[in-house]
Parts: structure tokens; C-alpha cells; sequence
């Protein structure tokens, strides 16, 4: 029963922390740049925000995006995330597929509960990948983007980015973590069961009509 209440945990954890990271790679207010200073471009009303996608300029009159079509021109850590975030996000269906059926309260023909584990170690293994792509992604990103155009801060993109990373991290362990367990315990006892019908007790008393004709004798 606690068995079942963690994977059903870790697969909650992992299911919203993939959320996040479509909604992360699918928006583009990853960093918030300027050219001079935070406070000085606010009062100028001179911001820009970009993402894996497009680049836009925030101002009270105007709202303008351009997209960041030119992949040959733009730059290494921008190619690598969109790789990454869109690995990631791919990634994330079959290891919900695999979860979904690795749970108690679903069967799939003559399942038994060593097939579940093998699906569960599985989905919980893609959701850990999802969580190290989006993690290097997030991290990478507003990196390479402060050495290219200088001072920024952070976008609320970045930061769904950073939660979705965390709890598929969090969820993949927990499925993993408990799979390992369920397989481990289900082979013990396995082992033992079948120890049993090999090994049937030798100390047997005789029937008590041999022992009375003995007696007789």
C-alpha cells in the first residue's frame, strides 16, 4: 500500500513537472534583457524579453516580437536548448504512457506486478532525462544570454522551466526509488516460495495406525 501511494506521488510530481516544461519551452519570456541597467531601462521604458523562439520589445506603445528564425546565424546555446527542451518534452509521453499503466488501478491483460515494476523503472528513468534536459536547458540558457547581450533578469518561462526540472527530478526518483524496491522484495520472495516446494519438511511423524499394529506386534 505505501508502495502504491509513492508511485501514485511520484507519477502526480512527474505528470506536472512535464506540464511545466512544455510551458516553458512553448513561451518565450525566458530572460528580460537591457542594455544599461534594470532600473534605468524601466524608466526609459526600454525592455526586451527572449526565449527559444522570439525576441520582443516591451514598451507602454509597443508590443513587437520577432521570430528567431535564422538557425544557422543564432548562437550555439540557443540551438542546444531548443534540442534539449523539445527532447524533453517528447520524451515526457511515453514515460506518462508507461507510468499510467504501471499503476494499481490499471491492468492491462495478465499483467503481473514484475511487469508494472519493469514499466514503472522505465518511466521513471525517461522522467529523470526530462528533468537533466530541462535543468541544463534553464541553466545554460540565461547564460550564454547575459554573455552575449549583457544585463537581464529573469522571465516567468525560465522559472516554470526551473519548477518543471525540480519536480520531474523529484518524481523520477521517487518512481525509480520504488520500483527498485517492489522488484527486489517480489524476487525475495519468489526465492522463498520456491525453496519451500523443494525443501517439504522431513520430520513426519508415522500415521497412528502403523504405530498401533507395531505396537500389537
Amino acid at each position: 500500500m505505501a508502495s502504491a501511494s509513492l508511485k501514485l506521488c511520484g507519477f502526480l510530481l512527474s505528470f506536472v513537472g512535464w506540464i511545466c516544461v512544455i510551458i516553458a519551452t512553448s513561451t518565450s519570456d525566458w530572460v528580460i534583457l537591457c542594455k544599461y541597467g534594470m532600473n534605468t531601462c524601466r524608466k526609459m521604458d526600454e525592455l526586451e524579453t527572449k526565449g527559444l523562439w522570439e525576441q520582443c520589445v516591451i514598451s507602454t506603445a509597443l508590443y513587437h516580437c520577432y521570430s528567431l528564425n535564422q538557425i544557422l546565424k543564432l548562437p550555439v546555446y540557443i540551438q542546444t536548448c531548443r534540442a534539449l527542451m523539445i527532447s524533453a518534452c517528447i520524451l515526457g509521453l511515453p514515460a506518462a504512457a508507461l507510468l499510467l499503466s504501471s499503476m494499481p488501478c490499471f491492468q492491462l491483460g495478465d499483467d503481473s506486478v514484475k511487469d508494472k515494476n519493469k514499466r514503472s523503472a522505465i518511466g521513471g528513468t525517461l522522467v529523470l532525462i526530462v528533468a537533466v534536459f530541462c535543468l541544463v536547458s534553464t541553466i545554460w540558457f540565461p547564460v550564454g544570454a547575459h554573455q552575449e547581450l549583457g544585463l537581464m533578469s529573469f522571465g516567468y518561462s525560465l522559472y516554470s522551466g526551473w519548477v518543471g526540472g525540480a519536480l520531474s527530478l523529484l518524481g523520477g526518483c521517487i518512481l525509480a526509488c520504488c520500483s527498485i524496491d517492489s522488484t527486489s522484495s517480489y524476487s525475495q520472495n519468489n526465492r522463498y516460495s520456491y525453496y519451500s516446494k523443494q525443501n517439504p519438511p522431513t520430520n513426519q511423524t508415522p500415521p497412528p495406525g502403523n504405530h498401533a499394529k507395531t505396537a500389537h506386534v
